[in-house]
């Protein structure tokens, strides 16, 4: 049985920028945000970890080429994570896409095609769940599968009051994601840069299933609206408690919406070599 970490509790790393920097970052619950000026690093020390937790997959309390990761609890050997990037980029033709008929033009584009298959997994999960504890017989069956129910319905209703002003709503008769807009109905590839962004971090979030995992996410604010900056952190918890956040931001509206005090500047966890 494979035992998954519920946070981690503090990086170190001991050789940022061939040995010139050590870092040590000791993390909070929930909600950690490196802040710092241009090219002080806080890319660079999110990307290290990231880098290091893609190569290994486990053991993440032991170093991950030149990461090491305490967490909780200390003897978890795996590590839940997702990695949100801010840059709608070109995506690269290649020999998969060109078999897709699909209009995937960005690497949003492509996050979302993946996420779309992993909602569908979520949906016959949570559907079985209800079924089962409808079958129980129990006299809060109800009451749970409403519970069980209840995130996916928050989801919708998040992404609904985000898009008002543009009068999109998603489909909710839909087993895929899809929105309906003055009569025409339209897929998530047609969104504008910010919306797909906003889908994409909470449709991560979602189908995580209310697990424990560590969602990294790198400047998330550069394509949403500073509305939207200010809820980021909010939504994210609301639909799962459970997650750690660690980011790097530059958006004051992400931080002064109650997190001011969760904010770590690079220049206080470095030390010279």
């Amino acid at each position: 049985m494979q035992k998954y970490a519920e946070y981690i509790k503090q990086i170190e790393i001991e050789s940022l920028w061939s040995g010139k920097k050590h870092i040590i970052w000791d993390l909070d619950r929930q909600v950690n945000i490196l802040s710092g000026i241009n090219g002080v690093g806080k890319s660079t020390i999110l990307n290290k970890v990231i880098k290091g937790l893609s190569a290994e997959g486990e053991f993440p309390s032991h170093m991950l080429r030149g990461v090491r990761l305490k967490v909780e609890p200390e003897d978890a050997k795996w590590i839940r994570y997702d990695i949100i990037r801010s840059f709608d980029r070109p995506l690269m033709n290649s020999d998969t896409m060109s078999k897709m008929d699909l209009s995937l033009v960005t690497e949003l584009d492509w996050q979302l095609f993946q996420l779309q298959r992993k909602y569908l997994d979520y949906q016959v999960n949570i559907g079985n769940r209800i079924i089962e504890a409808l079958q129980s017989g129990t006299p809060d069956a109800a009451m749970r599968a409403q519970q069980i129910s209840e995130p996916k319905k928050k989801f919708q209703d998040f992404i609904d009051q985000l898009f008002a002003d543009t009068g999109k709503k998603i489909i909710r008769t839909e087993n895929e994601i899809r929105f309906s807009q003055i009569g025409e109905t339209l897929v998530p590839y047609q969104l504008s840069s910010g919306e797909k962004q906003i889908l994409s971090i909470l449709l991560t979030v979602l189908v995580e299933d209310n697990k424990n995992y560590v969602l990294f996410m790198d400047e998330p604010e550069v394509s949403l609206h500073v509305d939207w900056q200010s809820q980021l952190i909010d939504l994210i918890l609301e639909l799962n408690p459970n997650v750690q956040i660690i980011l790097t931001t530059h958006s004051p509206a992400v931080i002064m919406n109650g997190w001011v005090d969760k904010v770590t500047e690079v220049t206080d966890i470095t030390d010279q070599e």
